[in-house]
């Protein structure tokens, strides 16, 4: 047993387990953590557990410390260096005439890297955009392909109810649905009556499923 805390690693990716050692930090906190490939930055999104028994080759790396002023200054930079560099590969996915859509760019916390999130339908051959990309930045580049789902979640908005989306607000990743669940909940199943705005099935038809099926 140990120390563990859950980390969004960077802003877009997903969420890990790490270990803490003597670090003060809370809930909501920009963090730096000892990844696999060195240091990167993070969100905490959860407290920290004193007596978790997760196993130990679920983590990921430990927490180092908490971000700076220094840090956070850093992570602002790049973010604009990020909105740069999506507008770049934008203009260059155009030229190569490639069937994707590209959602965000993040910059590793040492800048030695570029990600690319993009949606598109079916497998794309992206080698010659990576090439075009890393002559542009001199960095490594990696393009990641994300379902619509995970596309809401970057992006963020408000669903029908009024509320800040479920997937970009608190949820720590997406589980699974299906039709079954609006059917077991009464509901109509008119596609436009229990789709978000990804168009897939919402994720509160999960909330109160077992409530529904215990009582069926």
């Amino acid at each position: 047993m140990g120390k563990i805390v859950q980390i969004r690693l960077g802003e877009y990716r997903p969420v890990y387990f790490y270990s803490v050692n003597d670090v003060e930090c809370d809930r909501g906190d920009h963090v730096i953590i000892e990844g696999e490939r060195g240091a990167e930055f993070g969100r905490m999104i959860s407290r920290v557990d004193e007596n978790c028994k997760i196993k130990q080759d679920r983590l990921k790396g430990k927490l180092l410390r908490k971000a700076t002023d220094g840090d956070i200054k850093q992570l602002a930079n790049n973010r604009m260096k990020a909105k740069e560099a999506l507008g770049i590969c934008l203009r260059k996915v155009n030229e190569c005439k490639l069937d994707m859509n590209v959602v965000k760019a993040e910059y590793t916390f040492d800048s030695s890297k570029i990600i690319f999130f993009f949606v598109a339908e079916g497998r794309v051959d992206f080698r010659s955009l990576v090439k075009d990309l890393a002559r542009v930045f001199r960095v490594r580049i990696e393009l990641k392909q994300i379902g619509v789902r995970d596309k809401a979640k970057i992006i963020g908005g408000y669903g029908v109810c009024g509320r800040e989306l479920c997937c970009s607000s608190y949820m720590k990743n997406f589980h699974p649905l299906s039709i079954k669940m609006s059917k077991e909940q009464n509901l109509p199943l008119n596609p436009s009556r229990i789709s978000g705005v990804c168009g897939r099935i919402k994720c509160c038809m999960a909330y109160e499923f077992s409530v529904y099926k215990e009582h069926a």
